[in-house]
């Protein structure tokens, strides 16, 4: 709530019926009617059923951040390392330009079907081989607004890493240096099964076949909403398979990709909270993120970080152009054809649907190439790379549409393969 009233500017009452419901699932809001939003202090406090008030408050760069419970306190000192633009005045792209050779009765088609309700689509861009080509905000944001992406952000995080691997820091089966992973089985876990989701760690998650919640809160939702350092706790799992042999989808992968990632940027005397601003966002002209952190200032970009839709396709764009930006290239050779292919655990349990923290279309659930693939977070978030039609499709939505999007997307994609023609050679 507190991200999505002081960084998207939609109002309290909206943001507790439609959004955030990955962490908060609507069935249980009912036992959740008192909340509190503090303009001045910029907070938002919840009290549960049981008495208890669990506040977030906005800092600085660090967005919003969910107050240990038991002394409200950080451990961190929070710092203002990214300016936040005024509305309306990023835009690398000019107004829609003529879409040559583009259907154009069908963009404006596909946009129909991406908003029809009750989707509650908030934003829809596509670009066609890097040019704008079509676009449609709901009335309550614009081009500029952050919106929640949520695990769209694991795919940010393969980005930030994989620049560190372009620039020597890692290699991609190299072990982590994590603490006692030497002494038991955790010490043949490479980068690569980190990416893949494969590492093996033991990590309760709700994706899990056989996920029973009367065993208690999963690991995969206590690290955003614990108030907890989310490195430590993901690094001090024990192992429950071999890894590279079960593909789970699992957020202590990713965190720990964003720990080794803190790991390398302090090393070289950098300033971690300014890193991704500076050494990514700036090259693709990207301004409008926010990543957020747990109280201890680790990015917890498996899922906590707001952009607009149009930096999401920046990012997209990234990858369509194989890792190179402006002629400079930014990630390793074949990193895309990495995180795009599908990881060996996954394939082995005939699940050709992930790669390196990237989904990919493996099972043509969507009306739209199989070799396609797309940063995907909850709630329908998604940045689509199509590389056999030069396209970049963004689609963020309130959660309040949620599943009822699905099918809309989906019309909606399917329009824009009619639209769009396949590049040739």
């Amino acid at each position: 709530m507190a991200s999505n009233i002081f960084l998207s500017g939609l109002e309290p009452s909206f943001c507790a019926e439609n959004t955030g419901f990955f962490t908060a699932p609507y069935e249980d809001r009912k036992y959740v009617t008192d909340y509190e939003v503090n303009r001045e202090e910029r907070s938002v406090a919840v009290t549960l059923s049981n008495g208890i008030t669990r506040t977030a408050r906005m800092f600085q760069s660090q967005g919003a951040i969910t107050l240990p419970l038991e002394s409200g306190v950080l451990h961190f000192e929070p710092s203002t390392v990214v300016p936040h633009p005024a509305p309306q005045q990023t835009c690398v792209w000019p107004d829609l330009p003529e879409a040559a050779g583009l259907d154009a009765d069908k963009l404006h088609d596909a946009l129909e079907l991406a908003f029809a309700e009750p989707a509650m689509t908030a934003a829809f861009v596509v670009t066609h081989k890097g040019k704008l080509v079509a676009e449609r905000y709901d009335t309550a944001v614009n081009r500029d607004t952050p919106l929640e992406s949520w695990s769209m952000g694991k795919s940010l995080t393969a980005t930030l890493l994989g620049m560190l691997i372009h620039q020597g820091e890692y290699e991609l089966d190299q072990v982590p240096d994590f603490k006692d992973w030497d002494q038991d089985g955790r010490r043949n876990i490479t980068i690569r099964n980190i990416l893949n989701m494969s590492s093996g760690l033991r990590f309760r998650a709700m994706q899990d076949p056989g996920y029973d919640e009367t065993l208690g809160y999963p690991d995969h939702l206590y690290v955003y909403t614990g108030g907890i350092n989310a490195f430590e706790f993901a690094a001090t799992r024990p192992q429950q398979w071999l890894p590279g042999t079960v593909g789970r989808y699992r957020n202590c992968d990713p965190i720990l990709a964003n720990y080794l990632i803190r790991k390398a940027v302090e090393h070289r005397g950098e300033n971690y909270h300014a890193y991704p601003q500076r050494a990514l966002f700036d090259k693709l002209g990207i301004s409008s993120f926010t990543l957020e952190t747990d109280p201890f200032g680790n990015f917890l970009t498996q899922g906590y970080e707001f952009g607009s839709a149009r930096d999401w396709a920046k990012l997209g764009n990234l990858y369509l152009n194989d890792g190179i930006w402006n002629g400079q290239r930014v990630l390793p050779e074949s990193w895309c054809d990495f995180v795009s292919t599908v990881a060996p655990a996954w394939l082995a349990d005939k699940r050709p649907i992930y790669g390196g923290f990237f989904w990919i279309n493996g099972d043509g659930s969507l009306p739209i190439p199989r070799q396609a693939y797309y940063m995907g977070g909850a709630g329908e978030q998604r940045t689509i790379i199509i590389p056999s039609h030069d396209l970049v499709v963004v689609r963020l939505g309130y959660y309040g549409g949620f599943p009822a999007c699905k099918p809309h997307l989906s019309a909606a994609l399917a329009k824009l393969m009619e639209a769009v023609p396949a590049a040739v050679g």
